[in-house]
């Protein structure tokens, strides 16, 4: 339960259904734990509206499972998840990469560490919030993962690394609904919050802003930022430039590169070894391969032969066609039918064929 109207709303139809029900929420990351950080470097503090897991949401999730008389429990998961998601979030951006914290949590916190918990008070199964869809294929002998009805409300981008295990115990109980009935439903079950704005920021990034997040915990954890400046160049190796580090930077970013230019110019990639971050056009960000490590095959097995798909490399991005195929024992190509824009390192690329998801890995 994480104090968002879509968990309570699946809480509130499974206990009108009958079911025994146990309230858990995941005590995350403590909001006020870098203020005196930030303070000190003159930046914001205050803790935004918003948020993913605040102390607000738990205790509205505190408030509903009152409300429907069921068992509730906060489990502090606060070391886990600063040692799998925090870290490498950290570590990735200052090697120049593009992380995707909210998978990460998923994979290592809200559904391995949810289960772990479940098995240990008795509980059969997890029923989260998510708009997702899951059923057991006979033919295939496997779990199937696919887009819910709700497709504005997607959330399958987030879930590609959930194993066989995990979805063989979750539940989705608003993978056939649509948004506004959910918040309808809670309505009418007397949740208070049914009207409740959905959360927007990254739960320990107050304000958005990354590069002030990894300024204020390097300087928390005794780190100094890495010296990680060097040149701005063109495709063509011509030196264009200069900047303060790689970690200010991401593929696609046209804002803040300190340069000027007759014609607008974007990050196309960047050098970790070299420090190098290159520039160009719009029409330069544009590609038609990519690979992929790190993969989790969810409703089919690893494809011998290459496989059409359709792709998707952002939350946002609607799935290309592509062909792929696998290229070794963790790792894919695959070639769009049409160029991409912005095919970002650290970035999912989740695999789909027709509404279900195939599987997905991390872009390289």
């Amino acid at each position: 339960m994480s104090g968002g109207v879509d968990s309570s709303a699946v809480a509130a139809l499974l206990h009108a259904q009958g079911h025994p029900l146990v309230g858990l929420t995941l005590q995350l990351w403590n909001q006020r734990r870098l203020a005196a950080n930030y303070a000190a470097q003159g930046l914001p503090e205050t803790v935004p509206q918003g948020r993913c897991c605040s102390i607000d949401d738990v205790y509205d999730a505190r408030r509903v499972a009152e409300h429907l008389g069921i068992p509730y429990y906060l489990v502090n998961a606060q070391d886990r998840f600063e040692a799998e998601v925090v870290r490498p979030f950290v570590d990735e951006y200052l090697a120049g990469r593009t992380p995707i914290p909210c998978t990460l949590c998923n994979n290592h916190l809200k559904f391995d560490q949810l289960l772990l918990t479940a098995r240990q008070i008795g509980a059969e199964y997890i029923a989260t919030g998510h708009y997702a869809r899951n059923r057991f294929d006979e033919a295939r002998n496997r779990w199937v993962l696919s887009r819910p009805a709700d497709r504005s409300k997607d959330q399958t981008y987030f879930l590609f690394g959930l194993t066989q295990e995990q979805l063989s115990r979750t539940l989705f109980p608003l993978g056939e609904m649509q948004k506004p009935a959910v918040r309808e439903m809670a309505a009418d079950h007397g949740l208070e919050l049914a009207q409740k704005p959905d959360s927007q920021e990254i739960c320990f990034i107050p304000g958005g802003s990354y590069q002030d997040f990894l300024t204020a915990y390097l300087t928390e954890q005794g780190r100094d930022l890495p010296d990680s400046s060097g040149d701005l160049v063109a495709a063509n190796g011509e030196v264009v430039g200069h900047h303060a580090g790689i970690h200010t930077f991401t593929v696609g970013q046209r804002k803040g590169l300190g340069i000027s230019s007759p014609n607008p110019l974007y990050v196309l990639k960047i050098h970790p070894g070299s420090h190098a971050v290159e520039v160009g056009t719009d029409e330069q960000l544009l590609s038609t391969h990519l690979t992929a490590n790190r993969l989790n095959w969810v409703s089919i097995f690893e494809p011998a032969e290459p496989i059409r798909v359709e792709i998707k490399i952002r939350h946002r991005h609607e799935p290309a066609p592509a062909t792929l195929r696998v290229t070794g024992s963790d790792t894919i190509e695959a070639t769009f039918d049409q160029p991409q824009r912005a095919i970002t390192p650290g970035q999912s690329a989740v695999f789909y064929q027709g509404d279900e998801v195939a599987g997905g890995g991390w872009i390289a």
